[in-house]
């Protein structure tokens, strides 16, 4: 745990997504709030479809959206640094590549996981 889920519409420019991932995992591992750092997982899920407002028909619109799942017992404060410093991390890693031609949205949600978790590890 956490598990870090990264939405984003086709308007984003992401030049190497790898390295976005990386970045955002390393932002969270350098918070000092997780064990080891293979404990943080993280994937994008592209979204196809998708519309921002009512009338966006040339997409000027945008968003990513980032979801954070962690493990209950953080109070607020910490939920929102974590939230505060992906933010700010998207914000650093994709500006540099966006055209401009679309109004871009990052949204962060930090949420508790259920209590019912369970893992197994699987090999080495």
């Amino acid at each position: 745990m956490p598990h870090l889920t990264i939405q984003m519409t086709p308007n984003v420019s992401i030049a190497h997504e790898e390295s976005l991932l990386k970045a955002l995992n390393k932002a969270l591992w350098d918070s000092g709030h997780f064990g080891t750092p293979t404990d943080i997982k993280a994937r994008i899920v592209p979204i196809e479809t998708f519309l921002v407002g009512v009338e966006d028909d040339e997409q000027a619109y945008g968003f990513i959206y980032a979801h954070l799942k962690l493990m209950t017992g953080r109070d607020m404060v910490i939920r929102n640094q974590l939230a505060g410093l992906l933010v700010t991390a998207i914000e650093q890693e994709i500006v540099a590549e966006q055209s401009g031609r679309a109004a871009l949205q990052i949204c962060v949600e930090v949420e508790e996981i259920s209590a019912v978790y369970h893992k197994k590890m699987l090999g080495s």
